[in-house]
């Protein structure tokens, strides 16, 4: 009796444009002892990553040179980093290095043939950090220059597979967000469905930062930190994006056990358009006549300050003391109670 047909794997390309790395260093932090024993379980095969292939040169050219002409199958071509289209529109000051094209011309050959194109982080997504200022690179997202459709490829590119650019918006990205993409891809247990406005996943982009958020309780009473080492809430007066954010961060911990806000860090909105320039310092919360312009999402204006003004004024002493000092001042009180 002949053995079933294997279904071929996930063939996965990964390149780097103009970026940090970021991403590619919170990949290697993904929860698992065997990164691509990980990947192997999920059928997926990893063509070739910038700092996990051993090729390089002559052999990464003839590799995608073989994708180009149609030799080599592609189902996912992640890229990492912001397109730069500069000097006017050349891609020159990104040539891929020993190929004599830029970066901008592989990256159009490549989306024509993989089943689905991948922007890992917000960089790749819509410019992020590395198209900040005067932006003298021409930087850009495969499909989104900030929130403006467009980008690279186009408002109206789709791959291969039917789907647009699915964006795992983050500076950097959590591990499992590409992971879970690739693997849900590979298991053809993706959709358009599964997108957000913004063509995040939305596994993740479907949460607030603020779900999950261990300074919840100084923010249900607005107990707000005055200085980056109090526990009170950091929305009011330090910058803190969170109640708008859409991502799992406090949900789905990095590395099993932290976020930015656990780490006493505002949220500074790195998974959405346009973070890298906020007009403000990171670290200071705008407000006008006393009221923050950034609101939680859905809330009218008139029903915060309302709110805001009772729950300051039913605040408990111990959330009031705690919420600006650096640990916990005044535990809550022990009492004796029928539990029912």
């Amino acid at each position: 009796m002949s053995a079933p047909p294997q279904t071929p794997p996930f063939k996965v390309l990964w390149l780097q444009s103009g970026g940090c790395g970021g991403c590619s260093m919170s990949l290697l932090c993904a929860d698992t002892t065997d990164f691509y024993g990980l990947l192997r379980r999920a059928g997926i095969e990893l063509l070739w990553h910038p700092a996990l292939s051993l090729e390089s040169g002559g052999e990464l050219t003839a590799l995608l040179a073989d994708i180009v002409e149609g030799r080599l199958a592609l189902d996912a071509l992640c890229i990492e980093g912001a397109l730069l289209r500069g000097p006017r529109g050349s891609g020159r000051f990104h040539m891929l290095a020993g190929s004599g094209l830029p970066m901008i011309e592989w990256t159009r050959r490549l989306a024509a043939k993989a089943r689905h194109l991948v922007a890992v982080g917000s960089c790749a997504a819509w410019g992020g950090v590395t198209a900040g200022g005067g932006n003298p690179t021409d930087a850009s997202g495969l499909q989104y220059e900030d929130d403006q459709p467009g980008g690279l490829l186009g408002a109206d590119f789709r791959a291969s597979g039917g789907l647009p650019v699915i964006n795992i918006a983050g500076c950097p990205t959590h591990p499992n967000w590409v992971i879970d993409t690739l693997t849900a891809l590979a298991a053809g247990l993706f959709t358009a469905a599964d997108l957000d406005a913004f063509a995040r996943p939305r596994f993740y982009a479907d949460q607030l930062v603020h779900h999950g958020c261990t300074r919840n309780e100084y923010y249900e009473f607005k107990a707000s930190a005055e200085k980056p080492s109090d526990l009170g809430c950091l929305m009011e007066h330090m910058g803190c994006k969170g109640t708008q954010v859409h991502a799992d961060c406090n949900i789905r911990l990095w590395n099993g056990e932290g976020s930015c806000t656990r780490g006493g860090y505002a949220c500074v909105a790195c998974t959405e358009p346009g973070f890298q320039e906020p007009d403000h310092p990171f670290h200071e919360t705008p407000k006008v006549a006393g009221i923050p312009i950034g609101l939680p999402t859905d809330m009218p204006k008139a029903w915060f300050v309302v709110l805001a003004s009772l729950s300051k004024s039913a605040t408990p002493r111990r959330v009031k003391q705690n919420a600006v000092a650096d640990h916990l001042a005044v535990p809550p009180v022990a009492r004796r109670t029928r539990l029912k």
